[in-house]
């Protein structure tokens, strides 16, 4: 067995769902050299790790966030190269249900990424509805970090008793748990203040990946009430969230105002001081560039304080994934 090399994780990383999604973030090819300077400019300011899903994208363009990262990465020749993490999660599709499939399903992402993936992840818990297949899909995890195929394993959308499963049947294989991911905003709190989930990853070292750390762009401010929603299920969203936000967002633009920041840049910055890693998507170097200056400064203990406070007035909340598992 090859000894695993080290994975360092940055502060914060950048979601590619939207890179070869047509369906809910209308991505075309000619937006690809836009994307191509969205990524080099991420990995030159720190923003290193990139997370994927081998399900991304729409109809044929099913692998297309990977083959784009893939392009991406060959071609930057910058500060930081060496620093670059493709985190991708694997689909628990039905017809994956043997360990094979996994090892297999991961030896495909790195075809499309023209690389070993980084950091391999399962995309969901099949524990809700089907659990006799994921005793096949996580041993196939373990597998591949036995194999030397991937540098760390992590966990997506996975809640502390199934964590806690999961991670005493790793150990038997010394195989450790680098991250899990959840949808965690000032939106969807859910995870870490009902589950308990930062404590139980604390105490078991693994880092907690916040992804939607600005709840589909409901945390920016740039949608309201008697604004143009966006099409499909974000501007459903909007008509059903926007109402009962008015506090969250009335104190997410006090404390933007105050510090001279954008309201996402104190969402994300509001991740960063939970101890977790947000991973906000960028589309366009504008989009970018708003991430990035949520690094280098942090909010105060009574920022966040008050931040909690807003957060926790808010009656209807982020729909949570529905694999999210307890």
């Amino acid at each position: 067995m090859q000894m695993n090399q080290k994975l360092t994780l940055p502060s914060m990383g950048c979601g590619t769902w939207a890179w070869g999604n047509q369906l809910l973030w209308g991505y075309n090819e000619s937006m690809d050299d836009q994307l191509q300077a969205v990524f080099n400019l991420c990995v030159s300011n720190g923003v290193t790790l990139f997370d994927t899903g081998d399900s991304y994208g729409t109809g044929r363009l099913n692998g297309r966030s990977e083959q784009l990262l893939g392009r991406f990465s060959r071609e930057y020749q910058d500060l930081g190269k060496d620093n670059i993490c493709i985190a991708t999660k694997l689909a628990a599709y039905p017809w994956r249900w043997t360990r094979q499939a996994m090892v297999s399903a991961c030896k495909a992402s790195a075809q499309r990424l023209g690389k070993n993936v980084d950091l391999v992840q399962m995309h969901w818990s099949t524990a809700n509805y089907a659990p006799w297949q994921e005793t096949g899909l996580l041993d196939g995890l373990a597998d591949l970090y036995e194999q030397g195929l991937v540098k760390g394993v992590g966990l997506s959308n996975y809640g502390p008793k199934r964590l806690q499963y999961v991670q005493k049947k790793f150990a038997e294989r010394g195989v450790p748990i680098t991250s899990l991911q959840v949808q965690y905003s000032l939106l969807s709190t859910y995870p870490v203040t009902e589950l308990g989930l930062k404590d139980v990853c604390d105490d078991l070292g693994i880092k907690l990946i916040a992804y939607s750390p600005l709840a589909l762009g409901l945390l920016t401010g740039k949608f309201s009430e008697k604004g143009t929603f966006p099409k499909g299920i974000r501007g459903l969203l909007c008509r059903q969230l926007l109402p009962g936000m008015k506090p969250l967002l009335g104190c997410l633009r006090e404390v933007a105002n105050f510090r001279n920041k954008t309201m996402s840049q104190v969402a994300i910055n509001w991740c960063i001081c939970k101890a977790t890693i947000p991973i906000p998507g960028a589309k366009s170097l504008k989009q970018a560039e708003d991430n990035i200056a949520a690094l280098g400064w942090l909010l105060n203990d009574g920022e966040v304080a008050e931040l909690d406070q807003a957060a926790a007035s808010v009656d209807k909340k982020m729909v949570q994934n529905i694999f999210q598992t307890k």
